[in-house]
C-alpha cells in the first residue's frame, strides 16, 4: 500500500529538519557543505513539488483552497529567497548559520501550519486512492524539478512547470560537481 500525500510530505519535512540539524552539528566545513547541499536539494524539490501537485488540489477540493494555496505560495517565496541566499554561502561566511536559522524558523512555522491545518483539511476531502495517487505524483514530480532555489521563477501553473523543466537540467548538471554526504538517503545527481 502506498502512503498518502500527508505522509509523503511529513516524511520530507522530517528529512529537511534532520539535514538542518546535521548542518549545525557538523564538525568540519566540508561536512557542513555536504549537508548544506543535501538540505538545499531536498527543500527546493519539496517546495516545487508541493506547488505543482498539492496546492492545485487545495484550490480544487477545498472551499477556501485558493486562499490557502496563495498563502502557502507566499510563504514558499520567502523561504526560497532565504534558501537562494543560503545555498550560495560558505560555512566561513558569518551569515551562514544566522541565515540558516532564520530560514528554518520561517520554514518551521509553515511546516506546523501545513501539518496541523492544511493537510488534514485536504485529506478530509480526498479518498484514500486519491491521496495515494497524489503521493505518487508528488514523488515523481520531485524527480524532474530544479534542485536549487529559483525564487524569481513563476509558482503557478502552467508557467512554473515550463520554467522548472528548463531550469532542472542545469541544476542537475551542477549537482554533479557538488559535495554530498555519504548516506543511503543521498541524492545521486547522475541518476536524478
Amino acid at each position: 500500500m502506498t502512503a498518502g500525500i500527508s505522509d509523503a510530505i511529513k516524511k520530507d519535512h522530517r528529512e529537511i529538519e534532520d539535514y538542518y540539524n546535521k548542518i549545525l552539528a557538523s564538525p568540519t566545513d566540508e561536512e557542513k557543505i555536504m549537508w548544506q547541499n543535501q538540505f538545499t536539494w531536498e527543500l527546493a524539490r519539496h517546495s516545487i513539488g508541493e506547488e505543482l501537485v498539492v496546492y492545485p488540489q487545495f484550490e480544487k477540493k477545498l472551499p477556501d483552497g485558493r486562499n490557502m494555496a496563495d498563502k502557502d505560495r507566499q510563504e514558499h517565496l520567502s523561504v526560497k529567497e532565504q534558501l537562494k541566499a543560503f545555498q550560495n554561502m560558505g560555512p566561513s561566511d558569518p551569515q551562514f548559520e544566522p541565515t540558516l536559522k532564520a530560514l528554518m524558523k520561517d520554514l518551521s512555522k509553515h511546516i506546523k501550519e501545513e501539518e496541523s491545518d492544511d493537510l488534514p483539511k485536504l485529506e478530509d476531502n480526498l479518498t484514500t486512492e486519491e491521496s495515494e495517487d497524489l503521493s505518487k505524483s508528488f514523488g515523481r514530480t520531485k524527480m524532474f524539478v530544479p534542485s536549487r532555489s529559483h525564487p524569481s521563477a513563476p509558482d503557478k501553473p502552467p508557467f512554473e512547470t515550463a520554467v522548472g523543466l528548463m531550469t532542472a537540467p542545469i541544476d542537475h548538471l551542477a549537482d554533479l560537481f557538488r559535495k554530498w554526504p555519504h548516506t543511503s538517503g543521498m541524492p545521486n545527481p547522475s541518476t536524478k
